[in-house]
């Protein structure tokens, strides 16, 4: 679970406590599917996560009225390592992409990442689709697994793939 449950979560949406405002900007690490060929990005990705994950991710919530914190953590989303957060936001991917499949030579791979990703969303609406603060090769873009599209050949970040901590990595839902 990440720092936040979805009750807790639903909880930080309600009212702001310093205006009184019922909008607010969620930002969170979501999981992102790019294609890739010859270790350049086909398109922006697609987003491939569900409510649970985005939840999980959740390391800021703030206010649109008055841009005072609903929730803020330094943390890391996925291994909860403290004070991390600012650093994984700056840095590139720890798991770097080849341009060819290593096994078997293919020019194309598919990737997930995580993304730092902003909604704006109101308390009972329905969350709107989020817009990324990074995609793939930009700083805050972290690649968690690539597989190639013409063979079994995969691979996956060692440790944690956010803050590139040695674990042990949390169950996630």
């Amino acid at each position: 679970m990440g720092q936040l449950d979805e009750r807790a979560f639903a909880q930080h949406l309600q009212t702001c406590r310093g205006c009184g405002g019922t909008s607010f900007d969620v930002t969170t690490y979501l999981d992102r599917h790019v294609a890739v060929m010859l270790g350049d990005a086909n398109d922006d990705g697609k987003w491939v996560h569900d409510g649970e994950k985005f939840v999980d991710g959740v390391y800021r919530i703030t206010c649109v009225a008055c841009r005072a914190d609903a929730f803020a953590s330094d943390a890391c989303p996925r291994c909860h390592a403290p004070g991390t957060l600012p650093a994984t936001l700056a840095a590139p991917s720890h798991l770097a992409v080849p341009k060819r499949c290593p096994a078997c030579s293919g020019m194309q791979l598919g990737l997930i990442g995580f993304a730092p990703a902003t909604v704006r969303t109101t308390a009972g609406a329905k969350t709107p689709t989020p817009t990324p603060r990074a995609l793939y090769g930009d700083p805050g873009f972290h690649v968690i697994a690539m597989a190639c599209d013409d063979c079994d050949w995969a691979a996956t970040a060692p440790g944690c793939p956010l803050c590139a901590g040695p674990g042990p990595l949390r169950p996630r839902p």
